[in-house]
């Protein structure tokens, strides 16, 4: 029997304070932490899944583009993440004119190898870079601005057959999405 003085707290009745009783409640203090980190989880889980993004947007993050139908000198605009995408088969004559058009004439400096991976072809986002309209110049008989590109009638910014601004208000050359080509005939935007 234990004395008052030391009291049996051990729970297994011998009486000595030695032991299985530390093992048991180090046991019991465990597996609690334990379940209570499981059910943490188990609870939280449903928060942390649904910031993913949902199918519909991983669905526009990206999107293929089939080359082939595009003949030489036409363009074709295409939609990713919300925005139009120009995608135009540029003839060797836009290519040279693109070419050799010196960068301190240009407002947003840029090479025009700089803006493309194939010189034949030219993919970038079709938004002013000014207010966020949309130029025109894709459709055959459109007006193609002052430098045979694209032409913002909103508030008159020219571009050139690689997109960057040459006259107006337009701030910047128009943005070149990241993109890569999977073969010969097919990109993919994003």
């Amino acid at each position: 029997m234990a004395d008052s003085a030391n009291p049996d707290l051990s729970g297994d009745g011998s009486g000595d304070g030695s032991g299985d009783g530390e093992t048991r409640r180090d046991f019991l203090y465990l597996a609690a932490g334990a379940m209570g980190a499981v059910g943490t989880a188990f609870v939280t889980w449903p928060l942390i899944d649904s910031m993913n993004p949902a199918a519909d947007v991983l669905a526009l993050s990206s999107t293929e583009v089939d080359l082939s139908p595009i003949e030489e000198g036409m363009a074709i605009t295409v939609i990713w993440r919300g925005n139009p995408v120009f995608v135009r088969h540029r003839t060797a004559a836009e290519i040279e004119v693109a070419r050799a058009v010196p960068l301190d004439d240009l407002p947003d400096p840029q090479a025009d190898a700089d803006r493309v991976q194939k010189p034949e072809w030219l993919v970038m986002v079709g938004v002013c870079t000014h207010l966020g309209c949309i130029p025109i110049g894709q459709r055959p008989g459109e007006r193609k601005g002052e430098f045979g590109g694209w032409f913002c009638p909103c508030h008159g910014s020219h571009y050139d057959t690689s997109g960057r601004i040459r006259k107006g208000p337009a701030p910047r050359n128009l943005d070149v999405p990241p993109y890569e080509f999977l073969d010969d005939t097919t990109i993919r935007i994003g």
